[in-house]
């Protein structure tokens, strides 16, 4: 579309004030401001207008017929060790065949750590300071090694660390995988509305554009022509999670095996929860469809909702981790309004400017912003599975710059991990009571990256260590 066009686009959609100082823009300004107006679906944004923004904030989630989802329990909680044994057995043949591609949510800025960069960039070991990237590509690779077949892995950036990751890739030479298997787009974005439904302008001639939320990977693989290279290549089965979590099993046999067994289109995983108030979604049942209630969504005494062995009723936490069917991806990401991610509206002060172009910095909420949550993607599947996963082997992400979920208890619970591996090794490894090493050690994913892989690898080797603390293992 040309530029008239596409201002005659605007104007006859009634967001004509986007071009409102177009006038006074040069060519190079001009240039952006039409690329981003380019990337707006207007009939979208008049949709969302009339289904949110024009409709009063809040009214709750709808919880009417809501029960406990069901979950495939691990072993040591009454789970079929031989269902496990036959999941891992499955899932490690669709390894074999090539059918599985990693794909990392990664558009997040290291903002709230107090760090200047993409987030995937922010050390995280506790010997090595390797980045989260970089254990995850020590992962990936060493899956493919163990399997025979290396792993395409799908990163999904943001407009604001795009170019920054590519360069930290290439720079590190992407971790000792091959670069044609590595492959980054830049997720959606969306533009943010007013209260009266028109589009922000952030300046003169930009918009105040923001990421759609992680639902929006879904359609990035698909317009970033993700889907077709992976179905070029075989692969049908995505290993969804998020950037900030280096405990992850980037690839679990057992999770993909029992995803394909039960033929799902999305599975995940969870843990239960810590306490009644934990911040994590819930994974409950709904008119027969699994689906995930927000924390915030849910009454307080729901939560504390107890079982008759006192375990939380609504104990199953959302820990963001998915199998993610290929033509599912596609089907949500090119259908109709009933077969779409629903947008969610968040209240926001967003940074705009004035009718006279001069910047206005909002003390309060001035507008919507639209974003999408993937396990909304959930009840639109054909068929869903929940299996739960232990918390101390893949999950301990990096949030905060201090308190939970902050570097240093990740890094701790990083230890906690290779201590549990090094005792089922037979080796005496002194801990605390909550199972910190007295001594420093780190385990490279290329040693192990499992307890069962880590114990093969030290079994055979024809020297051990003879000293523990300051361990590092490769």
């Amino acid at each position: 579309m040309n530029t008239d066009s596409l201002i005659s686009t605007y104007r006859a959609a009634g967001q004509g004030q986007v071009f409102a100082f177009w006038e006074s823009l040069d060519a190079t300004a001009r240039a952006e401001l039409a690329a981003q107006a380019a990337e707006v679906d207007l009939a979208e944004i008049e949709r969302l207008n009339r289904t949110l923004v024009f409709k009063a904030a809040g009214g709750g989630a709808n919880l009417d017929g809501l029960a406990p989802a069901p979950c495939i329990l691990l072993p040591e909680h009454g789970g079929d060790a031989a269902q496990w044994a036959a999941a891992t057995a499955r899932g490690e043949a669709a390894l074999r065949a090539g059918r599985v591609a990693a794909f990392t949510v990664a558009g997040g800025q290291g903002t709230r750590l107090g760090y200047d960069g993409p987030k995937g960039t922010f050390a995280v070991t506790p010997l090595k300071a390797k980045t989260l990237f970089q254990v995850f590509a020590e992962k990936i690779k060493a899956s493919g090694l163990r399997y025979g077949r290396p792993l395409h892995w799908f990163i999904m950036t943001s407009h604001a660390n795009h170019a920054q990751t590519e360069v930290f890739f290439a720079e590190n030479r992407h971790f000792g995988l091959d670069p044609g298997r590595v492959h980054f787009f830049r997720q959606g974005r969306m533009p943010a509305v007013g209260y009266d439904g028109k589009i922000l302008l952030e300046t003169p001639g930009t918009l105040a554009l923001s990421p759609d939320g992680h639902g929006g990977s879904l359609r990035a693989l698909h317009r970033s022509g993700a889907l077709d290279l992976m179905q070029s290549e075989g692969v049908d089965t995505l290993s969804y999670f998020q950037v900030d979590n280096p405990l992850v099993r980037c690839v679990d046999p057992a999770f993909i095996g029992f995803h394909l067994g039960a033929g799902a289109e999305m599975s995940s995983k969870m843990v239960p929860k810590a306490y009644p108030e934990e911040k994590v979604g819930h994974f409950c049942l709904q008119d027969g469809k699994i689906v995930v209630v927000e924390y915030s969504d849910m009454p307080l005494s729901m939560q504390r909702e107890t079982n008759p062995d006192r375990t939380l009723r609504y104990g199953a936490g959302s820990i963001a981790i998915h199998v993610i069917d290929r033509e599912f991806a596609r089907r949500l990401a090119v259908g109709g309004e009933d077969v779409a991610l629903p947008f969610h509206r968040a209240d926001k002060k967003i940074a705009t400017i004035d009718a006279a172009g001069q910047p206005v910095k909002p003390t309060a909420a001035n507008g919507v912003k639209f974003e999408m949550f993937v396990f909304d993607a959930i009840p639109f599947a054909r068929n869903s599975i929940v299996i739960e996963t232990a918390r101390a082997d893949d999950f301990s992400p990096v949030k905060n710059a201090d308190g939970l979920d902050s570097p240093r208890t990740s890094r701790e619970d990083q230890m906690r991990q290779f201590a549990r591996w090094l005792q089922g090794a037979g080796v005496p490894v002194a801990t605390d009571a909550t199972g910190l090493p007295q001594a420093r050690i780190e385990v490279s994913p290329l040693f192990g990256y499992d307890a069962s892989t880590f114990a093969e690898r030290w079994q055979a080797l024809p020297v051990k260590p003879a000293v523990v603390e300051g361990l590092y293992l490769e």
